[in-house]
């Protein structure tokens, strides 16, 4: 059977069923691709239509592109 990943918006996409959970993540922020480690949490806050970066420590920058 294929799966499909879709981008869901500012967090983690659950993949079922399983016994368990498995939850990809869709932020690219997270130690531990390609599952979800709740770094999204990060992004939050972030605006629409803007783009930012992270550094290795998390710090968050927006950036002009």
């Amino acid at each position: 059977m294929a799966r499909k990943v879709i981008k869901t918006l500012k967090g983690p996409f659950e993949i079922k069923p399983q016994l368990e959970s498995a939850w990809i993540c869709m932020c690219g922020l997270s130690k531990n691709q390609p599952f979800c480690d709740g770094s999204h949490t990060k992004s939050a806050d972030e605006l629409e239509g803007k783009v930012y970066e992270y550094d290795e420590q998390g710090h968050r920058r927006e950036t002009n592109k």
